[in-house]
């Protein structure tokens, strides 16, 4: 057996093991509609009430949110500004919403964004629908589990520089919004124990809880799911039997409510939560794995030479809206993406980061290359498309609210 097939395909972090196998079944039951379980860990009161403020429907499970932050609507309200705001980079040039646009379904459009002060990023920025569910934040990081946790790297991170609030703008950009009497009372409101004024704290868990409130569920395929069996057209149920089916095998990287395994919500029992990372064969440039040096994806935090490579699988929702494709953008289109893994990796002819990814050592053995036909990949394309959720990128609750009218 080639080392590619029997290396496991997702790094965990300390817990009991799960099959690859195991979760894909119990994903697969969630994407064909099967009923999910009926306990949370929220009394029954408390559940009814975060799905009131966050808007989540019966169907969706309630995320997994920190006792110590609350979701409220004045928080809500509160980060809603905030991530609009450019007064929250360093030099007022950027705000959250710069790389992350409402009609794309809050991605940018870019291969990769550039920060406030012209650093050049080399991740993708990624859509933020339904991004609570995540079991890790951001494409390759094993630590940040929560939005808590990720939300200061944009803010405060220096390497890139993001919205650049280093510690020497740190005082001077608290200061831009307590000088602010509509800023003064949200933050009053949304921190009523506190009296204090802006802290960097207090815009995180704002911020968080508005992420928490970008909600997608109401694609066509959600209405499928949900019984509405003309919500699909012919062609795309074609494609979701394609994507379900073991030769095009999407479904054991991308499936359940959130149409990928990286997940967990707030009915999740501690210790099965998976945390996936995976090397699609997007490179191989020495031969022996290896990924472009300026980003090898998890090795970059663990030094571990089998980590090169390994990323998170993100969620499909909106996935037509938020070309280009993968971790560095480097893919275009929806339909090269299905070529891409039905080719079982990508092959670069020349140049820097010429390799035959289809060979490398690091690559999942989920990625292993499949017949297709022209006709089978327009329909997976067509079912892909039907995961676009069009009241989402268009509700105003999400919408910038120093204009009239949605980005």
């Amino acid at each position: 057996m080639s080392r590619a097939r029997s290396r496991p395909s997702y790094r965990r972090l300390p817990g009991p093991p799960r099959s690859v196998a195991a979760a894909a079944l119990s994903a697969f039951a969630l994407l064909g509609g099967c009923d999910t379980p009926e306990t949370t860990g929220l009394s029954p009161a408390d559940e009814a009430a975060t799905r009131a403020v966050l808007g989540i429907p019966e169907f969706l499970e309630v995320p997994a949110i920190p006792e110590y932050n609350p979701p409220t609507k004045e928080k809500i309200e509160l980060g809603r500004h905030l991530f609009y705001d450019k007064r929250l980079s360093g030099n007022q040039t950027q705000s959250c919403e710069s790389c992350h646009f409402q009609n794309k379904a809050f991605a940018d459009g870019e291969k990769t964004p550039t920060g406030s002060s012209g650093d050049v990023l080399v991740r993708n920025s990624p859509g933020l629908a339904n991004a609570f569910y995540h079991s890790t934040l951001t494409w390759a990081n094993n630590g940040l589990l929560q939005l808590e946790d990720q939300l200061p790297v944009p803010i405060r991170g220096d390497n890139p520089v993001e919205l650049g609030v280093s510690d020497g703008l740190h005082d001077e950009v608290l200061a831009r919004f307590d000088a602010d009497p509509d800023y003064q009372r949200m933050f009053a409101e949304a921190f009523p124990e506190s009296g204090s004024g802006a802290t960097i704290n207090k815009i995180v868990f704002a911020l968080a809880t508005f992420c928490r409130t970008l909600v997608s569920a109401d694609s066509p395929y959600d209405r499928y799911v949900q019984g509405d069996k003309t919500a699909l057209t012919d062609q795309q149920r074609r494609g979701l039997a394609l994507f379900n089916g073991e030769r095009f095998e999407c479904f054991h990287c991308h499936s359940g409510t959130n149409l990928t395994v990286s997940y967990h919500d707030a009915n999740t029992t501690a210790g099965t939560i998976k945390y996936p990372f995976f090397n699609n064969g997007l490179y191989n440039i020495d031969g022996e794995g290896s990924y472009p040096p300026y980003d090898q994806g998890l090795y970059d935090l663990t030094l571990d030479p089998d980590d090169r490579g390994l990323f998170r699988p993100q969620s499909l929702r909106n996935v037509a809206l938020t070309a280009p494709y993968m971790h560095d953008g480097s893919i275009e289109t929806l339909r090269d993406v299905v070529k891409h893994y039905a080719a079982g990796g990508r092959v670069i002819e020349s140049g820097p980061y010429a390799g035959d990814g289809r060979k490398s050592p690091l690559k999942s053995g989920l990625v292993r290359g499949f017949m297709a036909t022209e006709e089978e990949i327009d329909d997976v394309v067509a079912f892909l498309e039907s995961l676009t959720d069009e009241a989402f990128v268009s509700n105003p609750a999400f919408a910038n609210p120093f204009v009239d009218a949605p980005p």
